[in-house]
This record gives C-alpha cells, structure tokens and sequence, in this order.
C-alpha cells in the first residue's frame, strides 16, 4: 500500500530506479513519480463499495505510534496505546512501515467482505507465499536497504522469510488486542458515519460528487481517478474489477496499493477523526458501552439480553453476524429478533439468502429515550 509522500528530490518526470533482488528474486524495477491512476468505466463504477478494515488499521496505526508527528490528533490514544503495549517488542512491527512512504502490499490484503474480523484478515497474510513476502518488503523500502530487523531473514531461503511473517503475525494479533481492540467500536462509528455521507454523496452526484471532498490529492477527471503526490507512478486499468474503498483512522493521506496488480482499492482519511478522542482512550464511546450494553432502564424494560441486541443494530445486520458480536449462536439470538420484531421495535429485509435486521422508527425511539 503506497503511504502518500513523496519521494525527495524527485522531480515532476519522475526517475525509474532498478531495485537488485534479495535472496534469488528478480530485479524490481520502480518509477519514481507522483501519481497512481484508476481507470474506471460504467460498470467499475457501479461496482464501487466501501468495507471496514480492523487490520489496515492497525497496520496504519504502526505510522502514528513511529512518529508522532503525522498525526497530533491521535496523540491521547498514542499515550494510552504505549502504555497498554507493556514488553511486546514493537521494533519488527515499525520496520514494516518505512518512514513516510510504503506498507507491504500482503499486510493490507483487500477485505473479502464489508466488515471482516482481524483473525480473519491475519489469516490471509499467513498463507501469503514467501516470495511475496520477500518481494513486497524490497519494494516497500525501495531505494533504501531492508532495515536490519527484517533484512537476515529477507536475505535467506524461503523457510526464514516464512518464519519472519508468521512471527509478523504473532505480534500484530498481539497489538491489535493490546493497541486498537480496545478502542475499535468508536473507531468504527466513525467509519461507519464517513461511509454513510459518502454513499449519500454517490447517490446525489455520482463519482464527481463522492471524491470532491475525499481528500486535495484525488482528482476525478474524464474516468480516471488520479492519487496525487505518490511516490510510485503507474496507471491500473480497473475492467470490471470495480474500486473498494476503505475510509481510515489512521490515514493521513489516500493510500492505493503498492504494486499495479493489487485489486483496484483505496484507503482514505475517514471524516471525524477530530471527535475520535473526545472521551479520552478507554472511556466507552458516545451513544453506549464499549461492549454494547444498553442503558439500565432499557433493560429493565426488554431484559438484558434484547436491550443489547437493540442498541447493537443501529444499521441493517444478518443474524449470523449479530451472533458474533453477542457471541451466542444464531438460534439464540433469532428468538429475541422475532420478539422484537413483533413488537415493531426492528424491521428486517431479506438481502439474498440472509436477513438484515436494523432497529425501527420506534425502536431508535426507544433507545434514545433509555
């Protein structure tokens, strides 16, 4: 994933620089410029949708914790993140992100699904090949050298490069409980929200309209979607791949991938990150619990159990997923949907082969009265 800044001393032309191999792999050759182009025709453009990525974030959150400096507004939770951190040694993990510039393209895989869960995405990385592994850490620091956490086993057989991403693993499953985990239901209300202005400004006014205000260094153009400021130079054809976005924390600057063959994607810097750390880290977010609980008098109305599960779905929900949240299993937590539902506090809509269930009129009222 390409960070954003630009290369210094690089001129506007931009200057082709040939990367040498490490441990056998072929020459990388990487155009030093200051723009990343989407082509996107009709039906990339229908295809457009947007995700939550708990692991990109984490990934991003390594800059913040690196280097203050690109991010005064996260600084209350870089506080409480270093003292939650304790003895796990960081050192490997802010390697991966060279200063100001790259993340490996295989620790920021394309989500599969609108909110997959961080052991899921961290599975994708472990089965990541040894050869991509080596070859996107070469060019994520391109021109510098690999730094000298990652550079013995970079520089060894297959087995060593496989042994650095499973430990690369282990340590972020590590800091995402201790950094961001704890923290991650008001950072994905604040993704939610951006996501929900940006589908209403696609619905009113197409593409244009939706990366106008995105961020200075988008430019919609003709069909084409230009990322200024870029320290890689190349032009990706989307054909039908469509474009995900992802808005971002942690971000401070779009973020498409590295390497042209990547799915079409882009991480972006969400709105609202100025109310993140209005409470400070580790107090609940605004509007409930940080483990959804509901208000005491609401569930001295519905019962614990239900309240919850009202408060929980302020958006269109499957059951299967509600599930996993409450963590009971789904025939549990589709007896209370139906009492609910009677009751006209959510209304559902089939979506497929699953129903999504969100609260109703009357049971927004509810909640906000509890």
């Amino acid at each position: 994933m390409v960070a954003g800044a630009g290369a210094a001393g690089v001129g506007s032309v931009g200057v082709m620089a040939s990367v040498h191999g490490i441990g056998g792999a072929p020459p990388i050759d990487v155009a030093w410029g200051f723009m990343i182009s989407f082509e996107l025709g009709v039906e990339d453009l229908a295809d457009t949708r947007f995700a939550l990525s708990p692991l990109h974030e984490a990934v991003l959150s390594l800059r913040v914790l690196q280097d203050p400096g690109l991010a005064a507004l996260h600084l209350p939770w870089r506080r409480s993140a270093l003292g939650r951190l304790g003895a796990l040694d960081t050192e490997l993990l802010l390697a991966l992100v060279a200063r100001r510039r790259t993340v490996p393209d295989h620790l920021t895989p394309v989500p599969t699904s609108f909110a997959p869960v961080f052991e899921e995405e961290l599975a994708v990385v472990r089965r990541t090949s040894s050869e991509l592994v080596r070859r996107d850490l070469v060019l994520t620091h391109a021109p510098d050298p690999v730094p000298g956490a990652l550079r013995a086993a970079v520089d060894g057989d297959d087995a060593a490069v496989a042994a650095l991403r499973d430990g690369i693993c282990d340590l972020l499953h590590r800091y995402w409980r201790s950094a961001i985990e704890p923290e991650w239901p008001r950072m994905r209300l604040v993704l939610e929200a951006d996501m929900t202005y940006r589908a209403r400004r696609l619905a009113l006014g197409g593409a244009r309209l939706l990366f106008a205000d995105m961020h200075p260094d988008l430019r919609w153009r003709e069909g084409v979607l230009h990322v200024d400021r870029m320290i890689s130079r190349h032009r990706v054809a989307a054909a039908g791949r469509g474009l995900l976005l992802m808005p971002s924390v942690f971000a401070h600057k779009p973020a498409p991938p590295l390497s042209p063959e990547e799915p079409p994607s882009l991480v972006y810097p969400s709105r609202g990150v100025a109310t993140l750390w209005d409470s400070p880290p580790g107090d609940a977010p605004r509007g409930g619990s940080r483990s959804g609980a509901a208000p005491q008098a609401l569930a001295a109305l519905l019962g614990a159990p239900r309240a919850r599960l009202l408060v929980l779905l302020e958006e269109p929900t499957a059951t299967v997923e509600i599930a996993r949240r409450v963590r009971v299993t789904p025939s549990a937590v589709s007896q209370h949907l139906r009492v609910l539902y009677a009751a006209g506090l959510l209304a559902r809509a089939r979506d497929g082969r699953q129903v999504l269930y969100r609260r109703s009129v009357l049971g927004d009222k509810l909640v906000a009265g509890g």
